[in-house]
C-alpha cells in the first residue's frame, strides 16, 4: 500500500517518543500490504475498526499500542492509506476528532 503521508506519522512519532516503534511497526506492515477489505486489514490489525465520521465519510481506527489511536482512509481500489491523525487514547475518546473529517 502506498501511505500518504509519511509525514504525520514521522512528527508524531518525534512528539512522542513511546509511539515510534509502533508507527514504524505498522509502517512495514502496510507498505508491504496489498489489503483489498477491511477483513483483510485485520488479518495483519485484528483490532482495526471503521468508524463513520460527522460527514458520513468511514475512516480505518489502528489501535497503536495502549496509547495511541491511528486514524486513517483506505482507498482499497487504489492500495493508498491516507494517514489522517494520530491521537492519544483520550484525545480520540472525546471524539471531537469525527467533527473535522
Amino acid at each position: 500500500m502506498r501511505i500518504i503521508t509519511l509525514k504525520r506519522l514521522v512528527e508524531s512519532a518525534a512528539k512522542h517518543a513511546a509511539l515510534r516503534p509502533k508507527v514504524e511497526f505498522w509502517y512495514s506492515v502496510a507498505k508491504a500490504a496489498r489489503w483489498r477489505t477491511l477483513a483483510e486489514t485485520r488479518a495483519s490489525f485484528r483490532h482495526a475498526d471503521q468508524v463513520t465520521v460527522e460527514s458520513g465519510r468511514t475512516v480505518t481506527v489502528f489501535n497503536l499500542g495502549d496509547a495511541y489511536r491511528l486514524i486513517t482512509a483506505i482507498h482499497y481500489n487504489k492500495e493508498r492509506i491516507y494517514i489522517l491523525r494520530v491521537l492519544t487514547h483520550a484525545e480520540y475518546d472525546k471524539g471531537t476528532w469525527k467533527d473535522t473529517l
